[in-house]
């Protein structure tokens, strides 16, 4: 029996004929159709990630923001075992006049452990929810810390002042950016030249490490997207038992 007609059968060929010809395969052709938007840094795809924005840069998809609802979440006391946060902090030997940029601070998790160790410098604590500002705010007046500076952050821009930032840290953060390639080219101009940005996040090469996908990242992804907005690689240092603690610095020559 016939199911499709002669003309059929053709235009099935020469469909076909160009795919082959294109070199394109069928995933290739499904991931083409799915994308709704695209410019020269960004893809909107219709198929995505539940736990992504639809959004893509650079080959990877930007992960939901985790709220200020999970507040309780980065307070946790098992984090201090489970992600040794006070072991990268001991090892980036901050400098008593440092000025530190935490970005996506949340409830000041870093920022309050930071601050004693630059009690000549400074600590910028940025995030893009008031919320979650107005709970480090609570902590500052009640303890009358004089040297943190909260910052409300916008989604293309950490609002920071150019060539004053020491060290930018980004701890399970960057991952999350809406504009990724904007936020880092306003944190690049925030630091002095020389200055250094740290990034903490979940080892995506590691299957075993129980956070979704998204959240995390390979070094490989991450030194792409710095490479991207001029920082120059200087080590990744696997000393946590989770996260990679990779170190970028800005060029002298970089503006």
């Amino acid at each position: 029996m016939q199911i499709f007609s002669q003309p059929f059968h053709r235009v099935a060929l020469i469909f076909l004929s160009v795919l082959f010809a294109v070199g394109l395969n069928a995933c290739t052709l499904f991931e083409s159709i799915s994308i709704l938007h695209s410019d020269d840094v960004y893809q909107e795809r219709f198929v995505h990630s539940p736990d992504g924005i639809g959004k893509f840069y650079m080959g990877r998809e930007i992960a939901q923001v985790m709220g200020h609802e999970g507040a309780a979440w980065l307070e946790r006391p098992s984090r201090m075992t489970s992600e040794a946060p006070q072991k990268a902090i001991t090892d980036l030997n901050f400098k008593p006049t440092d000025i530190v940029a935490d970005i996506g601070a949340g409830t000041g998790y870093f920022t309050f452990r930071i601050s004693p160790l630059v009690p000549e410098g400074k600590v910028f604590s940025v995030d893009v929810q008031p919320e979650m500002l107005e709970l480090m705010n609570f902590v500052i007046d009640e303890e009358n810390i004089t040297n943190i500076e909260t910052v409300l952050g916008e989604i293309d821009n950490p609002n920071l002042p150019k060539s004053t930032v020491d060290i930018t840290l980004l701890v399970d953060a960057y991952h999350e950016f809406e504009y990724p390639q904007e936020m880092m080219q306003g944190i690049v101009q925030a630091l002095k030249p020389g200055g250094r940005v740290v990034l903490l996040e979940y080892r995506q090469e590691n299957p075993l490490i129980m956070i979704k996908g998204l959240h995390k990242m390979s070094e490989k992804q991450v030194k792409k997207e710095m490479q991207a907005v001029g920082l120059v690689w200087q080590e990744t240092k696997d000393i946590l038992p989770q996260q990679h603690l990779m170190i970028f610095t800005k060029p002298e020559t970089l503006t």
